[in-house]
């Protein structure tokens, strides 16, 4: 069984990825990856990210990475919830390079719209300390919200009407 991960095995993780390639790559933490490194959160089960571009390098690397760190890894990103929001990559605030990688935590309304969209009590956490903290605004979130309304009939988990709801809940 892997550890969890925290603050240090994040960096650690990070490091690796940066010494795995010469491609340059923008690898996307997100979930409680994010949590951890702004320190809302101790420690989350896993790190979640997405690569832009995909690096086969970094994905052949990841096997032996999580091994060494006993970190889990899941490619994951809020786009694979919800649709993807305009403008995501321009608000994804940097955090570190390493080597040829370059690490940003996934847009803060993304990660706030796919929790809410989930609504564990984990994530509504989650959300509301983006919110304390803030990475986001309730008005935005409205905006962005009604941007991507049309195209949530492309994720047919997602029941347009309750997560409408569970967004004007939240801003509320």
């Amino acid at each position: 069984m892997r550890e969890i991960a925290d603050a240090e095995r994040l960096r650690r993780f990070m490091a690796e990825l940066g010494k795995a390639t010469n491609t340059p790559t923008t690898v996307y933490l997100t979930g409680g990856a994010t949590a951890v490194l702004h320190g809302w959160r101790n420690s989350t089960l896993d790190a979640d990210i997405t690569l832009q571009p995909e690096n086969d390098e970094l994905l052949r690397a990841l096997p032996r990475i999580k091994e060494s760190l006993q970190l889990n890894v899941e490619l994951a990103a809020p786009d694979h919830f919800i649709p993807p929001l305009p403008g995501w990559e321009e608000r994804s605030p940097f955090i570190a390079t390493e080597g040829s990688v370059t690490f940003r935590h996934y847009d803060f309304y993304a990660q706030a719209l796919s929790k809410i969209a989930r609504g564990s009590d984990q994530d509504m956490e989650d959300a509301r300390a983006m919110r304390e903290r803030g990475f986001i605004s309730n008005e935005r979130l409205l905006e962005l919200f009604a941007d991507i309304e049309p195209s949530l009939y492309k994720y047919p988990a997602l029941d347009p009407a309750t997560f409408r709801r569970a967004v004007e809940n939240f801003t509320a």
